[in-house]
């Protein structure tokens, strides 16, 4: 047979099945002897070892049971971080998160995002309350400091002031003490007769002239120290003089290019001091102040400094040295005239200071604010010696009266409160307008009343012994914007929305 008709073989291997099943019984075998020898050598009677199990189901049971348990953590968490406070003030968030040492702001993360971020953290501290616990207490100090008066070294001229006003005041105090208790030694019945007069006298007022002021509403008037002048200020940028009780122009100032918030007499203007000088101050809404004289039109100077801010009310410190200005950069400020300088820049009020009033004897003065509070600050010390809080908006009107103690404010919120400087505290709440209280003014020679301008078209005479009203005033056709009381009390003089100021007096 030749090669190419070789069949083809296939070849197997053959696998002795026997063999195999031999090597693994004796494997069995061995095993079971080395168990057996283990076992005699423990303690008689102990229980025989368990049944051999598979290591993988174990594993894979105790991996089900990790994760059930980290998914049931996880949801628990959750819910617990969201019943958890946090802050909608960003930059108190920022803050919390700087405090935790985590990052304040991750790329494209808005203020919602921030807050959650916050919120998981916080979530995950769990029992873990001692960071917690410190941050929390870093916020505290963070905002008792924020909240600590602080003070720093001022002028030289600031020192000088107030040495000055320090002398100044002090016989002035024991000036008016004195003439208090010669007042208590007057018999009651000449007190009684006196203050029914007074009265009687005030519920007989009535219209006594009228004037056209301006083409624009008359923002502010105040009487001249002797009463023989009345000053106007108007929104077009004019402040104007007149006769009192004739009502004549006697003269106009012009220098201001906005909205004039107030024009006030030099202490000594009409009285002893001569016409060529500072004899009025007058403010204006793009944070101009300017001093004038008698003589002319234009302004003798110009207090710089305000600037952008509006400057609402300004008033004369009772020695006429000083000048005092509300500016709506939430401060207020002290100009000394004789050294031509700003010897106060005082903080205080978290929003715009609107008006300011100084005490008889120099040595206090209040300011009242758009924050709807009060101050009253020792010019001697840069203290703030009371704190008003009880308005519920703000104040636009404040006033000391003549007795030194008695402080009275006028309010948005149609109330004028007495407050009580010997007490620190409110005296009394008077109710009395129906739409916001523009101004308030107490009597100036003993503040046995008090006269209160209203956006309710009306001004109001009240008592200062039982504060109960004694004259409605109405006459005008627009909103009161200001009021003032001559110094011998025969004139009420009010300005108004409606372009016009008028002259109060008995019939």
């Amino acid at each position: 047979m030749s090669d190419d008709e070789i069949p083809y073989v296939k070849k197997t291997k053959t696998i002795h099945y026997g063999s195999l099943e031999d090597s693994e019984r004796a494997r069995i075998e061995a095993e079971q002897n080395e168990e057996a020898s283990s076992s005699s050598d423990s303690e008689p009677g102990a229980p025989p070892p368990p049944p051999e199990t598979n290591n993988e189901y174990m594993e894979l049971e105790e991996s089900m049971a990790r994760d059930k348990q980290a998914l049931l953590e996880e949801f628990e968490r959750r819910k617990k971080a969201r019943s958890i406070n946090v802050s909608t003030d960003d930059g108190e968030v920022k803050r919390n998160l700087r405090q935790l040492g985590e990052p304040i702001c991750l790329f494209g993360e808005g203020p919602a995002d921030r807050r959650s971020r916050l919120r998981d953290i916080l979530s995950r501290l769990g029992e873990d309350s001692v960071i917690r616990r410190e941050a929390e207490e870093e916020r505290k100090l963070y905002e008792k400091d924020q909240e600590q008066t602080w003070y720093h070294e001022g002028p030289e001229s600031l020192r000088i002031a107030r040495s000055w006003i320090a002398h100044y005041s002090l016989p002035r105090a024991k000036e008016r003490l004195a003439e208090a208790r010669l007042l208590l030694e007057l018999p009651s019945t000449t007190k009684t007769a006196k203050y029914q007069e007074l009265q009687k006298k005030l519920q007989q007022m009535a219209i006594y002239s009228s004037q056209v002021g301006d083409t624009r509403p008359i923002s502010y008037c105040q009487f001249s120290p002797n009463g023989q002048l009345l000053a106007t200020a108007s929104w077009s940028g004019l402040c104007k003089v007149w006769t009192v009780p004739n009502c004549e122009l006697k003269q106009t100032l012009k220098g201001h290019t906005c909205n004039v918030g107030a024009i006030v007499f030099h202490p000594k203007a009409t009285i002893s001091q001569e016409e060529n000088i500072c004899n009025m101050a007058s403010c204006a809404a793009d944070g101009s102040v300017k001093l004038w004289d008698f003589k002319g039109e234009e302004p003798i100077a110009d207090i710089e400094g305000h600037m952008p801010h509006r400057v609402s009310r300004i008033n004369f410190h009772p020695s006429g040295r000083f000048l005092g200005t509300c500016c709506f950069d939430n401060s207020w400020r002290l100009w000394d005239l004789e050294q031509c300088t700003e010897v106060l820049h005082q903080e205080g009020h978290v929003k715009p200071v609107y008006c300011i009033s100084f005490q008889i004897d120099g040595s206090v003065c209040a300011s009242g604010g758009l924050d709807s509070f009060g101050r009253v600050w020792d010019l001697r010390t840069g203290r703030c010696i009371m704190f008003m809080e009880g308005h519920l908006k703000s104040i636009y009107g404040i006033d000391f009266s003549p007795n030194g103690y008695y402080l009275a404010t006028a309010s948005e919120d149609n109330t004028c409160k007495i407050w009580d400087l010997r007490k620190r505290a409110s005296l009394y709440t008077i109710p009395a307008h129906n739409n916001l209280i523009s101004d308030v003014k107490f009597q100036r020679d003993d503040g046995n009343f008090l006269v209160t301008a209203s956006y309710d078209n009306t001004v109001k005479v009240w008592s200062n012994k039982t504060w109960q009203p004694l004259k409605t005033l109405s006459g005008h056709d627009g909103k009161i914007m200001s009021c003032d009381i001559s110094p011998d009390s025969n004139f009420i003089a009010t300005s108004s929305y409606d372009r016009t100021f008028k002259l109060w007096a008995p019939e």
